[in-house]
């Protein structure tokens, strides 16, 4: 199921994601169309454009998690409309339910994403709630496991 295409968008991803000034954790999307092979959009975690990221706001993880806008969101915010039918990638972390809301409704029809590491909390919750709203959607989901 997985080809030479998905290892590729993936690798676009990892790279998209070191865009991020995100101390902790740096993650990437990737929105193809399926059939034409072409990028879509992109996105990387960071704060809305035009608002500051300064060391204290990014170390800060209450202030950060309030403020950074996920790779997938940005992604999905830049491509409209044109990501209906389209793949999402997006590494190092799988969607969380907050993104699977905003990728069931924007029409996606794929995610691939690394296996979840459902040994810790919240990202065990997490995974449970965005598998289950995708299967009920009919997102198909592909884990890789890199």
């Amino acid at each position: 199921m997985l080809d030479k295409w998905d290892a590729r968008f993936m690798e676009l991803a990892n790279f998209v994601a070191s865009w991020s000034k995100d101390p902790s954790t740096q993650v990437g999307a990737v929105i193809a169309n399926a059939n034409t092979k072409r990028v879509v959009s992109m996105g990387f975690n960071g704060f809305p454009a035009g608002v500051e990221d300064t060391e204290e706001r990014l170390e800060t993880r209450e202030i950060k998690y309030e403020m950074v806008v996920h790779a997938e969101a940005n992604a999905l915010l830049f491509a409209g409309p044109a990501a209906e039918g389209c793949t999402l990638y997006v590494t190092p972390l799988p969607p969380c339910a907050r993104c699977a809301v905003l990728v069931i409704q924007s029409g996606i029809s794929r995610v691939v994403c690394p296996v979840p590491d459902k040994s810790k909390e919240p990202w065990a919750t997490q995974s449970r709630i965005s598998e289950e709203m995708f299967g009920e959607a009919k997102v198909q989901l592909d884990y890789l496991d890199v």
